[in-house]
């Protein structure tokens, strides 16, 4: 079982990654279940005028996970009459966020408004799924018969439907782009359109579905912005504008950049990762000095990596190991959602370590913790930059071993001081001054 699931690979070979409970997630393309994410939604769901049943599941949800046998069924034996389709929320939270998802299995009948979903409150066998969608597909033919309007046509209408939202694209203008771009911290992509050009409506619905995505996986550090250059043009002129859709890539301090990629969301993603991971600072890494230390860092991430240092008087180099080990960590700073980091020193956690099963390897050691799944896999290669990126990416393709951590618990944890940041000094004896002892004195049968 993995640990990992890769989303993709950025160019400069960092991993950016997402737990779940396994590589292809509770359904696959295979099933008569539609994988619906922010970029599909809209599309799929809202701009159609069938009647959707839509399940909001977590990947580590026990619920969920017994729901999918039925609900499979359940698609099968509807296929042609009504769609059924499945969000990961726990990856996706924005789209669960805007239909006020709070646990896991929700489920939602989008049916004749489809911008106010009715929950589904049944049984959850395949048959009771079954009974309340035809009996909802009644419900939408009477509105028709009764004409009463769709909701399908109000979202083509307002852009408004499921997760790609156009209101995570910044309108940016003359007079707010200045304040809003170039004083930023925050890298942005912008698009610069005429709103009579082709391909910039054909561009629209990805822009927003990349802005859309890039809200939750970057945390607002890569921004896409838009620019109607037919209005704006003291500043289309300024940076020399002369076709639609052109897009530019603002970094504080340094001059723009032409995006030349792709014009999908994927591409458009890929892009904005690469750029999120040049410009993401280094991940903090934190010292286990007591049990709240793990349980906050490691219940708090879906993914938690810690080191465990050889004892500062075994080698006299935990200050360089630390501060090396931040600088492995950084380039994997883009991983999503972001993992945490920690270490301890050998001997110093020895419960944590048997539950690991990391004396074995020796030390410097390294494990990748899943709390909630209460999984983990150790790093078996070399304990460097190249061995640690490795490990990862094995894990996010699947190839990684997994086993349960001892006990099914995280361990209890020691309480310990601080490394005070300096090299480690072997305790002083006292010199034994032996010019008063007369070894002639000694007897034979003491020797």
């Amino acid at each position: 079982e993995s640990l990992l699931e890769g989303k993709s690979i950025p160019n400069n070979g960092a991993v950016a990654c997402v737990l779940v409970l396994s590589v292809q997630g509770l359904y696959s393309p295979s099933d008569d279940v539609v994988d619906l994410s922010p970029s599909n939604f809209d599309r799929e769901v809202m701009q159609s005028d069938s009647l959707w049943l839509v399940e909001f599941y977590a990947p580590w949800c026990g619920h969920c996970q017994r729901l999918v046998p039925d609900w499979k069924k359940a698609a099968t034996a509807l296929k042609g009459i009504v769609k059924v389709g499945a969000v990961d929320a726990d990856q996706h939270k924005s789209l669960g966020g805007q239909y006020g998802v709070r646990g896991f299995p929700t489920i939602k009948i989008f049916g004749s408004n489809k911008n106010k979903p009715e929950d589904y409150q049944g049984g959850r066998s395949s048959q009771a799924i079954v009974d309340a969608a035809i009996n909802a597909l009644r419900s939408l033919v009477k509105d028709r018969m009764a004409g009463k309007s769709g909701g399908s046509d109000q979202s083509r209408q307002s852009g408004s439907g499921g997760g790609a939202s156009k209101k995570d694209v910044v309108e940016l203008t003359d007079d707010n782009f200045d304040q809003t771009v170039l004083n930023s911290d925050d890298v942005w992509m912008v698009e610069f359109f005429a709103p009579w050009c082709g391909h910039c409506k054909n561009l629209e619905p990805e822009w927003a579905a990349a802005a859309t995505e890039l809200k939750e996986q970057t945390k607002g550090k890569v921004r896409l912005g838009a620019v109607d250059a037919t209005v704006h043009q003291v500043l289309a002129s300024r940076y020399g504008i002369r076709g639609f859709p052109t897009i530019k890539v603002f970094r504080k301090g340094e001059d723009p950049e032409d995006y030349e990629g792709g014009r999908s969301r994927s591409d458009i993603v890929a892009r904005a990762l690469d750029l999120f991971s040049e410009n993401a600072p280094p991940p903090e890494l934190l010292e286990m000095l007591n049990e709240d230390v793990l349980k906050k860092t490691c219940e708090d991430h879906q993914l938690c990596i810690i080191a465990v240092l050889p004892h500062i008087l075994d080698t006299g180099i935990l200050p360089p190991l630390a501060q090396e080990l931040q600088l492995m960590a950084f380039p994997l700073a883009d991983c999503s959602p972001l993992p945490s980091w920690l270490w301890t020193e050998a001997g110093a956690q020895m419960e944590l370590e048997t539950s690991l099963g990391i004396g074995g390897f020796g030390y410097p050691a390294m494990a990748a913790i899943n709390a909630r799944k209460m999984k983990f896999a150790l790093l078996k290669g070399s304990f460097s930059e190249t061995g640690i990126h490795e490990f990862l990416r094995d894990l996010s393709v699947g190839r990684g071993s997994t086993a349960p951590v001892g006990g099914g618990a995280l361990p209890k944890i020691n309480a310990v001081e601080p490394w005070d940041g300096k090299d480690g000094e072997l305790p002083v004896e006292d010199d034994i001054d032996l010019s008063d002892v007369e070894l002639d004195d000694l007897g034979k049968d003491e020797l």
